[in-house]
């Protein structure tokens, strides 16, 4: 039987026991290796800097490549290429910036609707700055999903760039990044994935994806509150890097801009670490039993509306609904009182939003330490609010 729920404190110990956390799409609770590495890295005297003549020093080098190591046996890519930073968002402006200075007048990049906003609004102002024209692709508001032609069909002989999301962080959609990759590669453009809400939830291949640009974040799966960006190295090394002049000039060094969090990146290393020896399929098995179950009991409702797929093949197991005759707010208050988290809004997918033609929805999602009771308690909570108790 799969139960890791013991390894998450916040869940077991403290104020919040007896909640039922379906928030984990904008941040899931650490794992209990994370945070003793963190601790125990605080604790160390090793908490110094890089490239030094001492110890403490050669610690924090070691400790940064064993990361990149880790990481990339998670992600299956070159360990040279991770940059680690604050959050995606702010490496994706680094690197978008960078991108920028090598655009003309007339250039263009594809984006889609079905991204996070921190996928678009970068490219939008780094467009602005330099001529270029972002396009963004539509994806079938009746299945919720993004097929492939919708963005091979935006690219030309003037793209440039395609950013695209591995998985949807409001509906859970998961397009075919390796076909959108090889299609854009095919007419010389570059690739960037959000690979964010896509990390936690299966397996990730960053070489068989091909892409030029992979990102993701740890506090999405069980880590600390950090962004992990991989460029291809060759590109990194190449892309002009707005950074201080004593940074180095090669490597990741080139985007990781200002001291690293290094308690944090022995958090990532932990975090990393669980996903491997729990086993991302194990973990996904488990949580698509659950989004199965979760799923179909709010579909069994006619009171309830679910927004994107209503099935299960290739998506995350995160939803976005809304319950009759209630707000997303309203809704979200009602569960709170139940002790069932989730969260209500727009959670930064505005194009997502806005191509439903609604202001916000409710969203749930599953994560590792979630158990069938959680489920039914959501699904009955539901059930209750809709019908006015």
């Amino acid at each position: 039987m799969f139960d890791v729920r013991h390894r998450f404190p916040g869940i077991t110990e403290g104020d919040h026991q007896g909640w039922a956390r379906f928030d984990g799409p904008a941040g899931t609770q650490v794992v209990d290796s994370a945070i003793e590495a963190s601790a125990a890295w605080q604790r160390s005297g090793n908490n110094a800097n890089s490239h030094g003549a001492f110890p403490a020093a050669d610690a924090c080098d070691e400790l940064v490549e064993r990361t990149q190591q880790t990481v990339g046996e998670l992600l299956h890519a070159d360990p040279g290429g991770f940059v680690f930073g604050p959050s995606t968002t702010a490496n994706v402006f680094s690197i978008t910036r960078a991108i920028g200075h090598d655009l003309v007048p007339g250039d263009e990049i594809v984006c889609t609707r079905l991204d996070h906003d921190s996928n678009i609004s970068p490219w939008m102002l780094m467009a602005e700055d330099a001529g270029a024209t972002v396009r963004l692709a539509d994806f079938d508001t009746t299945t919720g999903r993004l097929p492939t032609d919708r963005v091979t069909g935006l690219i030309g002989d003037r793209t440039r760039w395609v950013a695209v999301t591995g998985a949807s962080n409001a509906i859970g959609t998961m397009p075919d990044v390796t076909a959108i990759t090889a299609a854009a590669h095919a007419a010389g453009a570059n690739v960037v994935v959000d690979g964010v809400h896509l990390t936690p939830h299966a397996p990730v291949d960053i070489g068989a994806i091909g892409c030029d640009v992979f990102s993701t974040s740890s506090y999405k799966w069980y880590g600390p509150h950090a962004g992990i960006t991989w460029i291809e190295p060759e590109l990194l090394d190449r892309l002009h890097a707005y950074k201080v002049r004593p940074a180095p000039d090669t490597g990741p060094g080139r985007f990781m801009l200002g001291t690293p969090a290094y308690e944090s990146i022995a958090a990532i290393d932990a975090a990393a670490r669980f996903l491997l020896d729990t086993g991302v399929d194990e973990i996904r098995c488990h949580e698509r039993q659950l989004f199965e179950r979760l799923l179909g009991g709010l579909l069994a409702d006619d009171r309830v509306t679910v927004h994107g797929p209503h099935d299960l093949a290739d998506r995350a197991p995160t939803l976005a609904f809304d319950v009759d005759g209630r707000t997303a707010e309203q809704v979200a208050v009602a569960l709170a009182a139940d002790r069932i988290a989730v969260w209500d809004g727009h959670y930064y997918a505005l194009e997502v939003m806005a191509s439903y033609g609604i202001a916000g929805a409710v969203r749930a999602g599953i994560a590792a330490y979630l158990t069938v009771d959680d489920v039914d308690r959501l699904v009955g909570a539901v059930r209750r609010i809709a019908s006015g108790a």
